[in-house]
């Protein structure tokens, strides 16, 4: 009882801990704001504004067709408040449920993405003024166009809608008796309303209408929704006064040109691409088209992805290891405080989703030192691995038969020497197929670091499903590169862990 208590004592201290870290981090960054907002004055230093969003909603942003590009509506009126303030824009991807809290943590300066104004989030944001209204639509199988005519008629049914979007609030709160299904990207809720996972997708009017008419066998309808859609506008930090009226500045004077109506939106729909071809005319313009909609056509797409989920995987692999060796050795050692401090560690990583340490590491970390995505994952990869190899290792030296021990040190070699010459090459060989696990797990979990926005294979294979319209074959091919990585590494292990056995 005594040792629980003591256990218990350390995982409470270890929680208050991290939650005092967040608490200064938050404390840190209001007593930082100014009295008098330099928040423009900071972005004109700079030389750039940094922009948030989720480029899965056409026709306010998505990825170009066949272009490692973000466009529509929203990256227009961005570029033309950049150039406004005279500052070059930059274009930060991530899921849309992240971006609030990206804004916060000082990842970027301002947030378009098809956001409504509301008085929820304008209790954590400042919003520019309204530059575009929109209705909300329904997107259904054309199958089912006479089974569901109104929003209604879903009684039962399992409705998608976009995670933290005001049309997934909405249905939760509003429409009853339906199965709410939320994503965090339209086109996985796309995927699932072509498979029949859901009945419907609630959707943006204009956003709807942009999927039914570039997906083959969707369509969007007027569902008779009775309800007030606050208009679209664009998020800044709590007292970025100073962002709002420059922003204003900008979209009062495309309002009064009606550059969304006469240019962004026609240009937007210049970008898109149907995948019914309706508007290709001839065999030969819906040959080519096909020709550029196949996945061969985004090899380089993927091999972008395969080259960061590879390094990713390398560097954490090393560091991860290196530090499992460190923790391992701290929890067998005879220091009462290094076996605390390792132990804590170990026990509290492998009992947090990996999830969760990423999203601390990139927003909860950077409230005190600002660390890009790509480092934020590698390093929440390698400290997740640590705790996991740790245990491997651990669990091998413990698996040496303690007369190996007594011996060398009776040749008189020192602790450190019997550890290096004599356990740790025999714990190898009995840990090798162990470790050759958490490294092909470790490759596979790497996955998770697109939510941040790094650009690996699953984050591109996003961009291809946005960009094509289709669902299934870009996960097709991220499957398939992902066993051939595994299935190397396996290889590989198997052939050491065979020399080894001859030795």
């Amino acid at each position: 009882m005594k040792k629980l208590g003591h256990w218990l004592t350390v995982i409470l201290i270890t929680i208050l801990f991290i939650g005092n870290i967040g608490t200064l981090g938050v404390q840190a960054a209001d007593n930082n704001t100014p009295t008098n907002d330099e928040y423009l004055q900071k972005v004109k230093n700079k030389g750039t504004l940094v922009m948030g969003t989720s480029p899965d909603f056409p026709p306010y942003e998505f990825i170009a067709h066949g272009k490692s590009k973000i466009v529509g509506m929203d990256v227009a009126i961005a570029q033309k408040i950049a150039q406004d303030m005279g500052v070059k824009l930059v274009i930060k991807s991530m899921d849309f449920d992240s971006l609030l809290v990206a804004l916060q943590t000082g990842k970027v300066d301002m947030v378009m993405a098809g956001m409504s104004k509301t008085a929820k989030r304008a209790k954590s944001v400042d919003f520019s003024n309204i530059y575009f209204h929109g209705g909300m639509d329904l997107v259904i199988n054309k199958a089912d166009k006479n089974k569901f005519t109104s929003y209604k008629a879903l009684t039962g049914q399992a409705v998608g809608a976009q995670t933290g979007s005001i049309q997934y609030n909405w249905v939760k709160k509003d429409v009853k008796k339906v199965q709410l299904k939320g994503m965090d990207k339209i086109t996985d809720l796309m995927l699932a309303l072509q498979t029949h996972k859901v009945a419907a997708v609630v959707l943006d009017q204009a956003s709807a209408e942009a999927y039914a008419n570039n997906t083959k066998g969707l369509m969007a309808i007027d569902a008779g929704f009775n309800v007030k859609v606050p208009g679209t506008a664009i998020a800044f930090p709590k007292g970025a006064q100073s962002l709002v009226n420059a922003a204003n500045t900008s979209i009062a004077d495309i309002k009064s040109k009606d550059l969304i109506n006469k240019k962004y939106l026609p240009e937007a729909g210049k970008y898109m691409v149907s995948g019914s071809f309706k508007a290709q005319k001839g065999k030969q313009a819906q040959k080519k088209s096909k020709a550029n909609n196949s996945m061969w056509a985004y090899k380089d797409f993927f091999a972008a992805g395969l080259g960061y989920t590879i390094l990713i995987s390398a560097i954490s692999v090393v560091f991860g290891f290196l530090l499992g060796v460190i923790l391992s050795l701290m929890r067998l050692s005879h220091n009462k405080f290094a076996q605390v401090v390792a132990t804590s560690y170990i026990e509290f990583v492998r009992g947090t989703p990996l999830m969760v340490q990423l999203l601390f590491v990139y927003f909860g970390l950077g409230l005190i030192v600002n660390i890009p995505s790509l480092l934020s994952g590698i390093i929440a990869v390698s400290l997740n691995s640590a705790a996991y190899v740790a245990e491997v290792i651990r669990s091998g030296i413990n698996s040496i038969p303690v007369g190996q021990t007594e011996a060398s040190r009776s040749l008189g070699m020192s602790r450190s020497m019997t550890m290096k010459y004599i356990i740790l090459p025999q714990a190898m060989k009995n840990i090798w197929p162990a470790l050759g696990n958490e490294f092909v797990s470790l490759i596979k979990e790497s996955s998770i670091v697109s939510v941040i926005g790094v650009k690996d294979l699953i984050y591109q294979s996003k961009i291809v499903q946005s960009d094509t319209y289709r669902g299934v074959m870009p996960l097709v091919v991220t499957m398939v590169l992902y066993f051939i990585i595994t299935f190397g590494i396996s290889r590989l292990m198997k052939h050491f862990e065979g020399k080894m056995s001859h030795e």
